[in-house]
This record gives structure tokens, C-alpha cells and sequence, in this order.
């Protein structure tokens, strides 16, 4: 079964309810990563996904992960954690930095789907203040972080990354306590995994994602709490 092949210049995508079965979720390919196809994509729930040689493809899997904001699990050795001093968490101070990291391989072929044309992307979407970075510190150290795109009240995670333990999971803490009191209805996940699941992610059917999504997109959240390229926030939580 083919899928559409967007235009380069103009894409339009098709329904999300429309992707195919196997690959599960693969939707659409070509387009381009513009700043208006990223944004018009995530509002429709759809996202790219695709390794170097490959065409741009475009995603709306059967089955969504996410994270409530309000229900997300910190275990007895995480709590503990975010007690500690010796770390800072902050907003939007070194987006292109957990951007590169996040990229960084993960198994031995030295395969990344972020790209350089995707960390290009994104860096854009930072810069017109869509893409947001949550970064964990030792000292001048980045240890660990997260990024993602808001949409209305929602935030669509893209992906995170640790250099020390549990720096990640401070971060999707930090991320979900200031979405608590600022009105984030959901974090988009895309993918399960049992990193996510253990942070209390839950699965729901595209469907339900869908009617979410087109009930919170339109929402007004202060995103500026959350800092700005030009004006980096501190997030601190008495835990």
C-alpha cells in the first residue's frame, strides 16, 4: 500500500486516521521541515520520524503515549533525588546543546533519527518560540534535559537524554511540576517505552489522543514562564 507523497513546496497532509497499519503510524512522506509544516503537522497530531537516508516521513501511530501532568510517578528513589542540592534545572538556556545530545547514538551502528536537518529545524522552531528545552546541571555541567514543541496546552516531546542518573526524569519532573501550575493539560510522548511507563505514562488509542489534541491546541498556556531563548528561566520546586 502507498502512501501519499507530500508536495515539497506546499504539503498537505492527509487525515492522521489515515495511516497504514505496518508500518503502524507512517502517514505521509516528503514536505519539507519548515517552521508553518512543523506547527501545522503537530496540530494534527502527525510528526517526522526518519534516519539520514532516508525521505522526510511523517507519523500518526494507532497508539499515542502520554504523560498527565498531574498523575506523573515519582518513585521513592526519584523523590529522594529531586531533594538533592547538587543539581539546577532551567528552561531554554541551552537549547541547541540538548538538541545535539539528544541526537547523540544510541546502538552500535551509530544510527540517530535527529538529524542535522532536523536539529536545524527545531533550533528555528526554538528561535519563534514553538520548541522548548528543560536542562539539568552539575555545576556548569549539562547532565541531562529534554525538548519539545507546545501546542496550545499541550507539549509534544521529542526526546530526552542523560549523562548521569535519573538526570532525564529530573527534567520530565521539573516539566510536569510547572505544567501543574500553568495549566499543561497533557505531554505528548508519541512512542511507549518502559522509561515513560515508569514516569507513569499511559497508553490511549489515536483516537483519544485526536479528540484531546483538538479540544487543548487552541488553549492559551504562559509558555513565558517557562522562559524564552532571549531570557533562559530557572526551574526551582520544593519538593
Amino acid at each position: 500500500m502507498q502512501i501519499p507523497l507530500l508536495d515539497q513546496e506546499d504539503p498537505q497532509f492527509p487525515d492522521p486516521r489515515r495511516a497504514l497499519v505496518e508500518p503502524d503510524g507512517l502517514l505521509a512522506a516528503g514536505g519539507n521541515l519548515s517552521p508553518a509544516t512543523l506547527i501545522n503537522a503537530y496540530r494534527q497530531g502527525i510528526f517526522p520520524w526518519f534516519q539520514d537516508d532516508d525521505p522526510i516521513l511523517w507519523w500518526s501511530p494507532a497508539t499515542r503515549c502520554v504523560i498527565q501532568p498531574s498523575t506523573f510517578h515519582r518513585s521513592k528513589s526519584l523523590a529522594k533525588t529531586l531533594r538533592r542540592t547538587d543539581y539546577s534545572v532551567t528552561s531554554n538556556r541551552a537549547f541547541e546543546e540538548v538538541i545535539s545530545a539528544c541526537s547523540d547514538p544510541r546502538d552500535m551502528e551509530g544510527e540517530t533519527w535527529i538529524t542535522e536537518e532536523m536539529i536545524e529545524a527545531y533550533c528555528d522552531l526554538h528561535k519563534q518560540g514553538y520548541a522548548h528545552s528543560v536542562e539539568v546541571w552539575r555545576e556548569d555541567s549539562l547532565v541531562g534535559g529534554l525538548y519539545g514543541i507546545a501546542i496550545g496546552s499541550l507539549f509534544c516531546g521529542e526526546s530526552m537524554f542523560s549523562r548521569s542518573a535519573n538526570a532525564s526524569k529530573i527534567a520530565m519532573a521539573h516539566l510536569c511540576r510547572w505544567g501543574c501550575e500553568s495549566g499543561l493539560e497533557l505531554i505528548d510522548c508519541q512512542l511507549v517505552n518502559s522509561h515513560l511507563l515508569s514516569l507513569g505514562a499511559e497508553s490511549i488509542s489515536r483516537e483519544v489522543f485526536l479528540t484531546q489534541l483538538h479540544s487543548n491546541r487552541d488553549r492559551v498556556v504562559g509558555w513565558d514562564f517557562l522562559g524564552s531563548a532571549e531570557s533562559p528561566q530557572r526551574l526551582a520546586f520544593t519538593w
